[in-house]
């Protein structure tokens, strides 16, 4: 019988807005002023705010952070290609995103605090809550995606992000495949950062990227400049509006640059090097951008310093309401794991109250 080529597929890279902030008119999106703009301010935003609370960290005022500086035009730019009655499902390196979707930085420092009413969210319920566990959340906006085609809503489209990290997961395969499969209008979007935790991505997959794994799957895979704010948009637009259109799910690879720590528990030096670092500031997706709205008359030093001292206040003023908050429940987290407590769950409830009265009393 002969050899027959059953499939061949092509991986392409896109960039729109190079490190210098050169553009290329032909693949610029159709975006306004006042979305660029916009934008930019969310990306400054996500940054200051990883900033404040990194110093917050150090200061023994918040929890364990996962720093997302460097991967702005990563999570940024996607949402502003969907719309507010899509689903968010996120992973935990999303800050900028999450404020875009309307989320308050008050209730990211209180869940990065460790206190379980920053999972509630009451200003998007279509934004999921933090998912720390790799891949965990991947099914889940597959499920919502499907399901909401099931329930009628034909223009409803779910947006998931995650590290290069995740897709080493069963679940990122189960998800892709379910996926495909049953046409979910589902964007996975992979900001590979190019380290899991400390683990490079050559020891973790045999593929050269990421968004080849889409092949596999029978559905389109495109790799992205990831610290390109535009391609990033571009490349979840065009997703987006393939699953509106019923044609299924499209894996993004953003090729992107953890600047930082993985959390505040980690020592990136222990595992990469500094020159490895200072060659990808020359990548800076802020710095690119603003040179970029600089060029189209849109920006310039007076609207910069304005916009900081603006932010800055908004940041002040979360940390203020935050720390000001003296009610939290440490029993809240029972209240959030099942609709209707099971007998092992309340006896497990009431050992924890019996717990906290016995060290109250204990002093």
């Amino acid at each position: 019988m002969p050899i027959q080529e059953i499939e061949k597929f092509t991986i392409l890279h896109m960039q729109i807005l190079d490190e210098k902030g050169k553009v290329d008119p032909e693949l610029e999106p159709d975006l306004t002023d006042e979305e660029l703009t916009g934008l930019y301010r969310q990306m400054t935003l996500s940054r200051m705010a990883d900033t404040r609370m990194l110093n917050l960290q150090r200061q023994g005022r918040l929890g364990t952070l996962p720093a997302c500086t460097g991967q702005e035009a990563a999570f940024c730019a996607p949402v502003l290609a969907l719309k507010e009655t899509d689903w968010f499902v996120g992973s935990y390196r999303e800050i900028g995103a999450r404020l875009m979707r309307g989320e308050s930085l008050v209730n990211l420092l209180r869940l990065y605090n460790g206190f379980e009413e920053g999972a509630i969210n009451t200003q998007n319920a279509r934004t999921l809550p933090i998912s720390i566990i790799l891949a965990s959340q991947l099914p889940h906006a597959v499920g919502l995606a499907y399901g909401s085609r099931l329930q009628g809503e034909k223009d409803t489209v779910a947006l998931t992000i995650f590290g290069d990290g995740a897709t080493s997961e069963g679940d990122f395969h189960e998800a892709l495949n379910f996926a495909s499969v049953w046409k979910a209008p589902v964007i996975f979007l992979c900001q590979n950062n190019q380290f899991a935790i400390s683990t490079p991505t050559r020891f973790q997959t045999g593929s050269p990227t990421i968004a080849q794994k889409a092949a596999a799957y029978g559905i389109p895979g495109i790799r992205v400049d990831g610290n390109d704010a535009l391609a990033v948009y571009r490349a979840v637009k065009e997703a987006a509006d393939r699953a509106r259109d019923n044609q299924g799910p499209t894996l993004i690879e953003a090729f992107t640059f953890r600047m930082l720590m993985h959390t505040t528990a980690d020592d990136p030096k222990r595992y990469r090097d500094d020159e490895m670092v200072e060659s990808w500031k020359e990548k800076d997706p802020l710095t690119r951008f603003r040179i970029y709205l600089t060029r189209k008359k849109l920006w310039d030093d007076d609207r910069q310093k304005a916009m900081e001292d603006e932010l800055k206040q908004e940041i002040d003023d979360s940390v203020k309401e935050f720390e000001s908050q003296k009610d939290f429940r440490p029993e809240a987290p029972f209240d959030y794991v099942f609709e209707n407590r099971d007998p092992d769950l309340e006896e497990q409830h009431q050992a924890f109250l019996e717990d906290m009265k016995k060290e109250a009393e204990n002093g």
